[in-house]
């Protein structure tokens, strides 16, 4: 066998005081960052320059609350879907938001509504209605691109169809155009 060329080390084996020490430093350690702390987090930030608010004109309205034109009876109006976008080209975002009356039972027909803020409180309110639930529509696919309000549409080509069974589909689009919200239907109606 060969010798280490090294005599052995005697500070590499552990011993008891080893461990009594590395607990002393921890627990050193441990007790000194409990004084000195950082400053406690705040939710508010401090203002500064660089600290901004964006106006309410750039916030797009929140449909919660919103009185919408829709009779429930005794169940309530719920939005089910919602986008947001500038409609109008103003500089400011509209909301377009998918309403129903939540019911236990059946498919409540859908209403397409879009929502602003009013000039003078800023609070959200509605400006158009694109569906009415008198009409016996559901939504499918709702979003806002390039502008323009798009939905796919369920519907009924008579009163006889049940109310489970729609018959029809369309695609409808809604843009602003000389102040009012113009649809077109790019793809067409077809049968289910």
């Amino acid at each position: 066998m060969q010798q280490p060329a090294v005599p052995e080390l005697a500070h590499t084996h552990t011993r008891p005081i080893h461990w009594v020490a590395t607990a002393a430093a921890v627990a050193g350690v441990m007790a000194l960052s409990s004084v000195l702390q950082p400053h406690p987090a705040t939710a508010a930030q401090e203002a500064g320059p660089q600290t901004k608010k964006a106006p309410a004109a750039t916030v797009p309205p929140d449909p919660t609350g919103v009185d919408f034109p829709i009779k429930c009876g005794p169940a309530k109006a719920v939005v089910v879907k919602k986008a947001t976008g500038d409609l109008d080209g103003d500089g400011r975002p509209e909301t377009a938001a998918v309403v129903h009356c939540d019911t236990a039972m059946g498919t409540p027909p859908d209403g397409v509504y879009v929502l602003t803020r009013s000039a003078d409180t800023g609070t959200p309110r509605v400006v158009a209605t694109l569906v009415d639930p008198k009409e016996r529509r559901s939504v499918t696919d709702f979003a806002l691109r390039d502008g323009a309000v798009l939905a796919t549409l369920l519907g009924y080509s008579t009163a006889d169809v049940p109310s489970c069974c729609p018959d029809v589909k369309d695609s409808a689009k809604w843009r602003w155009k000389n102040g009012a919200f113009v649809r077109s239907t790019p793809a067409g109606s077809h049968t289910v």
